[in-house]
């Protein structure tokens, strides 16, 4: 099939970084809307529901083609963590997670050329973050990248981990072989010209063999999470 030209609806670098792991050229941009958490949903619809509201500002903004559009957010202990509002904020949510397991849930917003509606899916992590003391604390947080990510920190620099058989990428916020599996299905338009499973890029940054990403590009499981 044709490809059809990609617009990544995030101005995260780590999503723009990742979406190459893909095969694509996908432009991005920022969306503008607001990330209202206190909404009456359950996790998953709730970053569902964010990541189509991005997905169709972009396309109300004028963007064309596929539109991808992602929402993360953490869960802890029933609660719903997103971006810290200060570094108080952000020292409380880590002093929170530190040493137990916790939920981060990624929103998938898939519209295509002739949708009127995106499609949607969420992807569930488990995650165990490593015990923090008050110095390690400071330390992430002097870096200043903290207050951009949801709960706080940010997988990529080894606060938390995540077992082989969960997606590690989903943590970063762009949940990989769930979206090569939405776009290789031709749901939402013409598969993307050039389009790669990532599975082995993902593997080869990491230094693991991910045991869920072959499963879920073949399409062996229907759902994550």
């Amino acid at each position: 099939m044709v490809g059809s030209d990609i617009l990544l609806a995030s101005a995260s670098p780590r999503r723009r970084r990742l979406i190459g792991w893909l095969g694509l050229d996908a432009h991005s941009t920022a969306t503008d809307t607001h990330e209202d958490l206190t909404r009456d949903l359950a996790p998953g619809a709730l970053a569902t529901a964010l990541a189509a509201d991005k997905a169709v500002v972009a396309r109300s903004a004028g963007a064309v083609g596929t539109i991808l559009a992602f929402d993360t957010i953490v869960v802890h202990d029933g609660s719903v963590l997103g971006k810290p509002s200060d570094k108080a904020d952000a020292r409380r949510m880590l002093e929170g997670l530190s040493g137990g397991v916790h939920q981060v849930v990624t929103g998938v917003a898939v519209l295509g050329p002739t949708m009127q509606r995106p499609r949607t899916l969420p992807v569930i992590t488990q995650v165990r973050m490593r015990e923090l003391d008050a110095a390690a604390i400071s330390d992430w947080l002097s870096s200043g990248e903290a207050l951009g990510c949801a709960g706080a920190y940010n997988i990529e620099h080894h606060l938390a981990s995540v077992d082989d058989d969960e997606c590690f990428q989903n943590v970063a916020g762009l949940p990989l072989c769930h979206v090569y599996r939405e776009l290789a299905s031709g749901s939402a338009g013409p598969v993307p010209a050039g389009l790669t499973r990532p599975v082995a890029a993902c593997d080869a940054a990491l230094g693991r063999t991910c045991l869920l990403g072959p499963r879920v590009c073949d399409g062996s499981l229907a759902s994550e999470g």
